[in-house]
């Protein structure tokens, strides 16, 4: 199932928006402002962020752009700033689309699930599927050509991660981080133990967790 992170300083914007999407077969995480919405960031990945663009402490440009320094999670800015020149900027920092305030439910929806279909996320009301390997984040399981694989809580959690970005490169850094956390203290060797392991038990599927020399790894389709 797809999760989207709506950052909006407004709680009934906040609320409304998650009612109608979770209504709809979509998970969501809500953020008042742009630093809670890094705060999450930094430990759970995302299929899509709708982001507002007015907020305290932290904009939406502002957080659009450390969003993009390591992630090219779809962002859509929910704004009234309306004008050629702020939408300009928005796309020159990175973001995928815009919706200007009022806007349409049914619209924003479609506008979501476009961008996560573009950019091959979990789908709406989907699990996970790359080749061979599927996975189901609300049963927490995974199975390789249907048959399911017994894989350890760490394990799992390093797949799905690899599985939200694949085809991109994560290097080990990036892996700890999201996957073991940041206060992590041991070594960056210890996502190539895990890897190891992952790709013993996900067998001739296994492959499709490539090594990128001096970087780190990539699921790829084969």
């Amino acid at each position: 199932m797809a999760c989207v992170l709506i950052v909006e300083d407004e709680k009934r914007i906040r609320d409304i928006v998650r009612d109608y999407f979770t209504d709809r077969g979509l998970e969501c995480d809500l953020a008042r402002d742009g630093a809670e919405a890094l705060d999450l960031l930094r430990d759970h990945d995302y299929d899509a962020i709708l982001l507002d663009v007015l907020m305290p402490n932290l904009d939406g440009f502002q957080v659009c752009r450390a969003v993009r320094e390591r992630s090219r999670v779809p962002i859509l800015f929910i704004t009234a700033l309306g004008g050629e020149e702020d939408m300009l900027r928005g796309y020159a920092l990175g973001c995928d689309d815009y919706v200007a305030k009022p806007f349409s439910l049914a619209v924003l929806l479609a506008k979501t699930q476009a961008l996560i279909r573009r950019a091959g996320g979990g789908g709406v009301g989907e699990g996970y599927r790359c080749g061979a390997i599927s996975l189901d984040p609300v049963g927490r399981t995974c199975r390789v050509n249907g048959r399911e694989v017994k894989l350890a809580p760490r394990e799992y959690e390093l797949l799905l991660c690899l599985m939200r970005n694949r085809g991109r490169v994560l290097s080990r850094e990036q892996l700890l981080d999201k996957v073991w956390g940041l206060d992590f203290q041991g070594e960056d060797r210890a996502v190539d133990v895990r890897i190891r392991s992952l790709r013993a038990a996900l067998g001739e599927a296994g492959g499709q967790i490539r090594t990128v020399f001096k970087t780190g790894y990539r699921l790829e389709e084969v």
